[in-house]
């Protein structure tokens, strides 16, 4: 997707510090945290939304879950939150499947 800001963000047309980088995605800070920790998993494939995984797309939602549990593992937080907002009613504000992580603890 040429307009897409994460699609932009994952091809590095606009920066990003990347705490996280695999083949299938990229973990950097919310630019607008809601918690003390608040991380967002974008996958590297353009998927508009949970609503529209195609199949074979679970494989690359399981691999984001995944590498944010390591990640914050590596961090010390052992409690957080994952939360994937779905279609404009459901608050996704970016449509591009993208997992938030937060926690209470930095």
């Amino acid at each position: 997707m040429t307009d897409c800001i994460f699609c932009k963000i994952v091809a590095k047309e606009i920066p990003a510090e990347f705490l996280y980088e695999d083949g299938v995605c990229v973990v950097f800070r919310d630019i607008r945290p809601k918690m003390a920790t608040h991380l967002l998993i974008i996958s590297k494939k353009h998927i508009h939304s949970i609503a529209e995984m195609e199949e074979g797309d679970e494989k690359i939602v399981g691999h984001m879950v995944r590498a944010g549990k390591i990640l914050l593992a590596k961090m010390g937080l052992s409690g957080y939150i994952i939360q994937i907002n779905v279609g404009k009613d459901g608050g996704q504000e970016v449509f591009h499947l993208h997992i938030h992580l937060l926690s209470k603890l930095s």
